[in-house]
């Protein structure tokens, strides 16, 4: 099982390392309570508390003692992501909470194309995307950033943005795509991966 997790603190479980790269938005992926722990490292405090108060059935907390323990208490809590008995959650009426978190992220992935089309909806719901990146928010500054006349290089975004560079090539990819902006990746001679908006 491979889980990825988005810039939301959605996490989705993929029964596939190659189910998991088919996410269209950007993500960091982890299959393990040790990888979890790593990028649990990079984190800030605050993010994780949000992670583990948005995983269903949970007792909310304020704080962890520390990253290692934070990130042990999340991967105990999602190990029956995607678990044979989830989908029949749902369907009950105290589980309306439950139908809209990761377990049915979990159930749709078991299709590839169900897993490129979730968080497709989850996304359209929060923000038209015909109306532009709502200001401020993440796809915005990098907006900004790729509309200099230059552009902007990797090491510029993940630098700006906190990102790793798996997460910044999945945003180009799927958000910014899906923004209808055309994103040119070059690498000039001598020089660093480049991004930039064509017009």
């Amino acid at each position: 099982m491979t889980f990825t997790i988005d810039l939301d603190n959605h996490i989705t479980a993929h029964g596939t390392p190659e189910e998991a790269a088919a996410t269209a938005a950007p993500f960091d992926s982890f299959n393990s309570r040790q990888q979890l722990a790593e990028l649990a490292k990079a984190w800030p405090a605050e993010r994780l508390v949000a992670i583990w108060n948005s995983l269903p059935g949970v007792k909310p907390v304020q704080g962890f003692k520390s990253a290692k323990a934070a990130a042990s208490r999340i991967w105990e809590r999602i190990q029956d992501l995607g678990a044979p008995e989830q989908p029949a959650k749902p369907k009950a009426k105290g589980g309306a909470r439950v139908a809209k978190g990761a377990p049915a992220k979990a159930k749709a992935t078991k299709r590839t194309t169900a897993a490129k089309n979730a968080p497709k909806a989850q996304k359209a719901a929060k923000a038209p995307e015909s109306a532009g990146p709502r200001s401020g928010s993440k796809t915005a500054q990098v907006v900004a950033m790729l509309q200099r006349k230059n552009g902007a290089t990797l090491a510029e975004i993940m630098d700006k943005m906190g990102w790793q560079k798996h997460t910044v090539r999945g945003f180009m990819a799927g958000a910014m795509k899906k923004a209808g902006y055309t994103v040119e990746s070059f690498k000039p001679e001598g020089g660093e991966r480049t991004y930039r908006i064509t017009q």
